[in-house]
């Protein structure tokens, strides 16, 4: 067994949809970032690439080349899941952790772990996502981005 951590944060933009999971979330500001800025699918793909040993996100898909500009998330955890098969490693299960003040994501849970496990070629159940708030505190806590948290288990 091998386990990964993973963690992304972003700020807010105006003019950006918001992406968690590989779901647009009505808001009425995105993400920042060279990609479509998915913290959720970044937490997750550097969890993976920490388990295989692979290095984190930035190496592989670094925000320099000009071929990742408003990229799709979910292909690029579903690029790096392929990675850890190369490698005959596979996932047993995700664990992620949103955390935001807003927007609330419960209602969007069960799409990012659809989502998520269509990237990891696995079923929604090897997959969880919940959301956090901050209590007010820091950043996030005073409503200037979102963070993920995610733990990966590879075998």
């Amino acid at each position: 067994m091998r386990v990964g951590i993973g963690y992304d944060s972003h700020r807010f933009a105006e003019g950006r949809k918001l992406v968690l999971g590989g779901v647009e979330i009505p808001h009425p500001r995105g993400l920042a970032g060279h990609s479509d800025a998915d913290v959720v699918a970044h937490a997750l793909t550097d969890a993976l690439l920490g388990a295989a040993g692979l290095g984190d996100i930035g190496a592989l898909f670094p925000d320099t080349d000009p071929q990742w500009h408003n990229a799709d998330s979910i292909r690029l955890l579903n690029q790096a899941y392929l990675r850890v098969l190369e490698m005959r490693l596979h996932l047993v299960n995700a664990d992620v952790t949103v955390i935001a003040e807003q927007p609330a994501i419960a209602r969007f849970v069960d799409q990012m772990r659809e989502k998520l496990a269509g990237a990891l070629l696995c079923g929604p159940s090897d997959i969880s996502v919940k959301g956090k708030t901050n209590e007010k505190m820091g950043f996030i806590g005073r409503g200037e981005g979102i963070a993920a948290i995610a733990v990966a288990v590879l075998e």
